[in-house]
Protein backbone atom coordinates (compact mmCIF):
# COMPACT_ATOMS: atom_id res chain seq x y z
CA UNK A 1 0.00 0.00 0.00
CA UNK A 2 2.95 2.50 0.99
CA UNK A 3 5.06 1.82 -2.45
CA UNK A 4 1.45 2.34 -4.29
CA UNK A 5 0.73 5.44 -2.65
CA UNK A 6 3.99 6.91 -3.30
CA UNK A 7 3.72 5.67 -6.95
CA UNK A 8 0.73 7.26 -7.25
CA UNK A 9 2.28 10.51 -5.57
CA UNK A 10 0.47 10.62 -2.00
CA UNK A 11 2.76 11.70 0.49
CA UNK A 12 1.62 11.64 3.47
CA UNK A 13 0.53 9.19 6.18
CA UNK A 14 -2.33 10.56 9.01
CA UNK A 15 -2.31 8.76 12.37
CA UNK A 16 -3.14 9.17 15.91
CA UNK A 17 -1.71 7.73 19.33
CA UNK A 18 -4.44 5.68 20.38
CA UNK A 19 -4.94 4.33 17.08
CA UNK A 20 -4.77 0.55 16.53
CA UNK A 21 -4.73 0.03 20.07
CA UNK A 22 -2.00 3.14 21.13
CA UNK A 23 0.91 1.38 18.75
CA UNK A 24 0.14 2.69 15.51
CA UNK A 25 3.36 4.45 15.70
CA UNK A 26 5.25 1.64 16.41
CA UNK A 27 3.71 -0.48 14.31
CA UNK A 28 3.85 2.03 11.29
CA UNK A 29 7.78 2.49 11.69
CA UNK A 30 8.08 -1.24 11.51
CA UNK A 31 6.14 -1.84 8.69
CA UNK A 32 7.11 1.28 6.24
CA UNK A 33 10.75 0.72 7.86
CA UNK A 34 13.26 2.93 4.86
CA UNK A 35 10.13 4.09 3.16
CA UNK A 36 8.81 6.27 6.12
CA UNK A 37 11.63 9.45 5.31
CA UNK A 38 9.34 9.68 1.64
CA UNK A 39 6.00 10.43 3.92
CA UNK A 40 5.06 13.60 5.50
CA UNK A 41 3.64 11.95 8.90
CA UNK A 42 1.03 13.73 10.91
CA UNK A 43 -0.35 12.04 14.01
CA UNK A 44 -2.50 13.42 17.12
CA UNK A 45 -3.09 12.91 21.12
CA UNK A 46 -5.84 13.49 23.52
CA UNK A 47 -6.62 9.71 23.76
CA UNK A 48 -4.89 7.55 26.79
CA UNK A 49 -6.15 3.86 27.54
CA UNK A 50 -8.18 5.42 30.31
CA UNK A 51 -10.19 8.26 28.36
CA UNK A 52 -9.61 11.59 27.05
CA UNK A 53 -7.27 14.18 28.60
CA UNK A 54 -6.05 17.74 27.79
CA UNK A 55 -3.06 17.29 30.42
CA UNK A 56 -0.46 19.14 29.20
CA UNK A 57 1.94 16.89 31.01
CA UNK A 58 0.44 13.77 29.45
CA UNK A 59 0.08 15.26 26.23
CA UNK A 60 4.06 15.97 26.02
CA UNK A 61 4.79 12.76 27.29
CA UNK A 62 2.61 11.57 24.16
CA UNK A 63 4.40 13.70 21.66
CA UNK A 64 7.92 11.96 23.10
CA UNK A 65 6.56 8.87 22.58
CA UNK A 66 5.56 9.43 19.07
CA UNK A 67 9.04 10.51 18.31
CA UNK A 68 10.53 7.29 20.08
CA UNK A 69 8.17 5.08 18.54
CA UNK A 70 8.45 6.46 14.98
CA UNK A 71 12.36 7.04 15.18
CA UNK A 72 11.68 11.02 14.20
CA UNK A 73 9.58 13.82 14.82
CA UNK A 74 6.41 14.00 12.76
CA UNK A 75 5.56 16.36 10.38
CA UNK A 76 2.57 17.58 12.27
CA UNK A 77 1.36 16.63 15.88
CA UNK A 78 -2.88 17.57 16.03
CA UNK A 79 -4.99 18.00 19.39
CA UNK A 80 -6.95 14.94 19.21
CA UNK A 81 -11.01 15.95 19.33
CA UNK A 82 -10.44 18.62 22.62
CA UNK A 83 -14.14 18.83 22.48
CA UNK A 84 -13.95 15.50 23.80
CA UNK A 85 -13.01 16.84 27.07
CA UNK A 86 -15.55 19.95 27.38
CA UNK A 87 -12.75 22.53 27.64
CA UNK A 88 -12.83 25.73 29.11
CA UNK A 89 -11.08 28.24 27.41
CA UNK A 90 -8.07 27.67 30.12
CA UNK A 91 -7.78 24.12 29.39
CA UNK A 92 -7.88 24.57 25.37
CA UNK A 93 -5.04 27.35 25.66
CA UNK A 94 -2.65 25.42 28.14
CA UNK A 95 -3.03 21.98 25.78
CA UNK A 96 -2.66 24.05 22.52
CA UNK A 97 0.21 25.80 24.46
CA UNK A 98 2.02 22.80 25.03
CA UNK A 99 1.35 21.69 21.43
CA UNK A 100 3.04 25.21 20.32
CA UNK A 101 6.07 24.62 22.25
CA UNK A 102 6.54 21.61 21.26
CA UNK A 103 6.87 22.96 17.89
CA UNK A 104 8.88 25.47 18.50
CA UNK A 105 11.34 23.04 19.93
CA UNK A 106 11.65 20.97 17.71
CA UNK A 107 9.72 17.59 18.59
CA UNK A 108 7.39 18.31 15.71
CA UNK A 109 7.15 19.97 12.47
CA UNK A 110 4.18 21.74 13.64
CA UNK A 111 0.60 21.65 15.56
CA UNK A 112 -2.71 22.07 15.10
CA UNK A 113 -6.10 20.36 15.94
CA UNK A 114 -8.23 17.79 14.87
CA UNK A 115 -12.27 18.07 15.93
CA UNK A 116 -14.64 15.94 14.87
CA UNK A 117 -17.78 18.61 16.57
CA UNK A 118 -16.28 22.00 16.31
CA UNK A 119 -19.42 23.54 17.78
CA UNK A 120 -17.94 23.26 21.58
CA UNK A 121 -15.30 25.28 20.37
CA UNK A 122 -16.28 27.99 19.14
CA UNK A 123 -16.23 31.39 20.84
CA UNK A 124 -12.90 30.06 22.73
CA UNK A 125 -10.42 29.86 19.87
CA UNK A 126 -10.12 34.01 19.32
CA UNK A 127 -7.22 34.59 22.13
CA UNK A 128 -5.59 31.43 21.23
CA UNK A 129 -2.09 30.90 18.96
CA UNK A 130 -3.50 29.94 15.20
CA UNK A 131 -3.02 26.25 14.39
CA UNK A 132 -0.75 25.34 11.07
CA UNK A 133 -3.29 22.85 10.62
CA UNK A 134 -7.28 22.48 11.22
CA UNK A 135 -8.20 18.99 10.19
CA UNK A 136 -12.47 18.72 10.44
CA UNK A 137 -14.99 16.44 9.06
CA UNK A 138 -16.07 16.73 5.29
CA UNK A 139 -18.38 15.63 2.92
CA UNK A 140 -21.74 14.75 1.45
CA UNK A 141 -22.55 13.00 5.03
CA UNK A 142 -21.98 15.93 7.46
CA UNK A 143 -25.02 17.66 9.04
CA UNK A 144 -25.65 21.11 7.98
CA UNK A 145 -25.02 22.67 11.92
CA UNK A 146 -21.51 20.82 11.80
CA UNK A 147 -20.83 22.03 8.08
CA UNK A 148 -21.36 25.97 9.26
CA UNK A 149 -19.67 25.39 12.65
CA UNK A 150 -16.77 24.43 11.00
CA UNK A 151 -16.34 27.47 8.51
CA UNK A 152 -17.12 29.27 11.16
CA UNK A 153 -14.07 27.58 13.47
CA UNK A 154 -11.78 28.08 10.24
CA UNK A 155 -12.67 31.78 10.07
CA UNK A 156 -11.87 32.61 13.89
CA UNK A 157 -8.94 30.62 14.13
CA UNK A 158 -7.11 31.52 10.90
CA UNK A 159 -5.01 28.40 10.17
CA UNK A 160 -2.44 27.78 8.06
CA UNK A 161 -3.76 24.73 6.21
CA UNK A 162 -7.65 23.18 6.84
CA UNK A 163 -7.53 19.54 6.39
CA UNK A 164 -10.28 17.04 6.03
CA UNK A 165 -11.33 13.70 7.09
CA UNK A 166 -14.12 10.72 7.18
CA UNK A 167 -15.13 12.12 3.80
CA UNK A 168 -17.22 8.70 2.91
CA UNK A 169 -18.62 8.23 7.04
CA UNK A 170 -16.87 5.24 7.59
CA UNK A 171 -16.75 3.64 4.40
CA UNK A 172 -18.03 3.30 0.71
CA UNK A 173 -20.14 0.19 1.22
CA UNK A 174 -22.43 1.70 3.44
CA UNK A 175 -25.81 1.77 2.36
CA UNK A 176 -26.25 5.68 1.52
CA UNK A 177 -24.33 5.96 -1.07
CA UNK A 178 -26.04 3.33 -3.01
CA UNK A 179 -29.09 5.36 -2.65
CA UNK A 180 -28.52 8.41 -4.50
CA UNK A 181 -25.93 9.68 -7.41
CA UNK A 182 -23.06 11.69 -6.16
CA UNK A 183 -21.77 12.56 -9.67
CA UNK A 184 -24.39 15.53 -9.53
CA UNK A 185 -22.13 17.98 -8.01
CA UNK A 186 -20.09 17.62 -10.92
CA UNK A 187 -19.59 19.37 -14.18
CA UNK A 188 -18.26 16.85 -16.57
CA UNK A 189 -19.39 13.35 -14.70
CA UNK A 190 -19.95 11.22 -17.11
CA UNK A 191 -16.74 9.72 -16.96
CA UNK A 192 -16.42 9.96 -12.81
CA UNK A 193 -17.59 7.01 -10.43
CA UNK A 194 -19.78 7.63 -7.34
CA UNK A 195 -16.64 7.24 -5.42
CA UNK A 196 -14.48 10.06 -7.17
CA UNK A 197 -18.09 12.65 -7.47
CA UNK A 198 -18.21 11.72 -3.75
CA UNK A 199 -14.86 12.11 -2.76
CA UNK A 200 -14.76 15.64 -5.09
CA UNK A 201 -17.21 17.51 -3.33
CA UNK A 202 -16.24 16.38 0.04
CA UNK A 203 -13.09 18.81 -0.78
CA UNK A 204 -15.73 21.68 -0.92
CA UNK A 205 -17.85 20.30 2.27
CA UNK A 206 -16.77 22.40 3.93
CA UNK A 207 -13.52 23.70 1.55
CA UNK A 208 -10.32 22.24 2.73
CA UNK A 209 -7.01 22.20 1.05
CA UNK A 210 -6.25 17.80 1.94
CA UNK A 211 -8.68 15.02 2.39
CA UNK A 212 -7.11 12.52 4.92
CA UNK A 213 -8.85 8.81 3.68
CA UNK A 214 -8.23 5.36 5.33
CA UNK A 215 -7.89 2.37 3.06
CA UNK A 216 -6.54 -0.79 2.74
CA UNK A 217 -7.54 -1.25 -1.00
CA UNK A 218 -4.97 0.32 -3.52
CA UNK A 219 -7.15 0.02 -6.24
CA UNK A 220 -9.58 2.59 -4.25
CA UNK A 221 -6.86 4.65 -3.45
CA UNK A 222 -6.05 5.06 -6.93
CA UNK A 223 -9.74 5.43 -8.07
CA UNK A 224 -9.88 8.16 -5.16
CA UNK A 225 -6.17 10.22 -6.11
CA UNK A 226 -8.32 10.02 -9.69
CA UNK A 227 -11.03 12.61 -8.00
CA UNK A 228 -8.82 15.56 -7.90
CA UNK A 229 -9.13 16.14 -12.31
CA UNK A 230 -12.45 16.63 -11.72
CA UNK A 231 -14.26 19.86 -11.81
CA UNK A 232 -17.20 20.71 -8.98
CA UNK A 233 -20.32 22.15 -9.73
CA UNK A 234 -20.49 24.95 -7.48
CA UNK A 235 -23.86 26.17 -7.32
CA UNK A 236 -25.09 22.58 -6.93
CA UNK A 237 -23.29 22.94 -4.27
CA UNK A 238 -24.74 26.20 -2.76
CA UNK A 239 -28.07 25.14 -3.61
CA UNK A 240 -27.20 21.65 -1.53
CA UNK A 241 -26.66 24.13 1.77
CA UNK A 242 -29.72 25.63 1.28
CA UNK A 243 -31.58 22.57 1.03
CA UNK A 244 -29.64 21.66 4.13
CA UNK A 245 -30.57 24.50 6.02
CA UNK A 246 -34.34 24.86 5.34
CA UNK A 247 -34.26 20.84 6.30
CA UNK A 248 -32.55 22.26 9.62
CA UNK A 249 -34.98 24.93 9.96
CA UNK A 250 -38.19 22.87 9.18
Amino acid sequence: MLTGALDLGVTAVDTAYAYFQFRSHETLARVAGDLLPKFSVSTKVGYFPDGHSLDPARLSTAVDEAVRDLGREPEWVLLHNPEHSAPTGDALAEACGMLADAAAAGRCGGWGVSTWDPRPLLGQVNTLPSPGVLMLRCGLLVGPDILDSAELLAKQWQPSSVWGMSPFGGSTATPVWKAFDPRTFLREADSATPVQAALRTAFELPVVDAVALGTDDLGHLKESVSCLTYEVDHAMVRQYRDLLRGRQAD
